[in-house]
């Protein structure tokens, strides 16, 4: 496994290419934002680990030019900013986990053993469910050769669905997987990003693909 780890802290940025070479990964460096970015788009990483306060160019300028260029490389930001409002950031740009300052390096080597596992193949795959195409790559969604516009959110959700066509997801799934493992926004908030789902990918088609399993969670079938 290949990572790359962009951190200015050049001590703690050595630290953790030490730890994490120690435990068998390949670890590139970058000390500022441009090269982080450089290096991403450059050289192919199985994750990266991302500070937000960067010189050259922030952790969310970073994250979200890497995701407009259609790079998908799990993302896990590292940072000493803290609160609810810096983490809804890091995941609206398009980050895939967020770990604050100071940190369990036990936490940390589990985060991105997650988030390996959840790539592998993932963001590769081209989903067909019926007429509604999705492909991960470049980030769009077709329905009936209609494209529809999705937010990040909207399409990481739809995404996890379709890699599970016509099974179950719990709703607590979708919500660890999507806003991350230790988010505390109400779990409701799937439903309601649910709603907007079907508001894009069936009523305007009178499609009814995205179904609801009371009690339980949701399923995206061929309908």
């Amino acid at each position: 496994m290949r990572l790359l780890v962009v951190e200015d802290e050049r001590r703690l940025a050595e630290a953790l290419q030490r730890g994490l070479e120690a435990e068998g990964y390949s670890v590139d460096l970058a000390l500022d934002g441009l090269d982080g970015f450089a290096k991403a788009q450059s050289e192919q990483y199985d994750a990266i680990v991302l500070d937000i306060l960067l010189p050259g160019m922030n952790g969310y300028k970073v994250c979200a030019e890497l995701r407009a260029a259609g790079n998908w490389t799990p993302i896990l930001m590292l940072t000493a900013k803290d609160g609810e409002y810096d983490e809804a950031e890091a995941f609206d740009t398009g980050a895939d986990d967020f770990l604050s300052k100071p940190f369990s390096y036990v936490v940390l080597l589990a985060r991105l053993r997650s988030l390996t596992r959840r790539s592998v193949g993932g963001r590769s795959a081209v989903y067909e469910m019926g007429d509604l195409h999705l492909d991960p790559a470049s980030r769009t969604c077709e329905r009936a050769g209609t494209y529809v516009d999705l937010t990040r959110r909207e399409f990481a959700l739809l995404e996890e669905l379709a890699k599970q066509p016509g099974k179950v997801v719990p709703k607590l799934k979708l919500l660890e997987a999507v806003w991350g493992a230790n988010s505390e926004v109400d779990p409701n908030v799937v439903e309601v990003y649910i709603g907007y789902l079907r508001n894009k990918i069936d009523r305007p088609f009178g499609r009814a693909s995205l179904q609801t399993v009371r009690g339980v969670g949701y399923r995206l079938t061929e309908d």
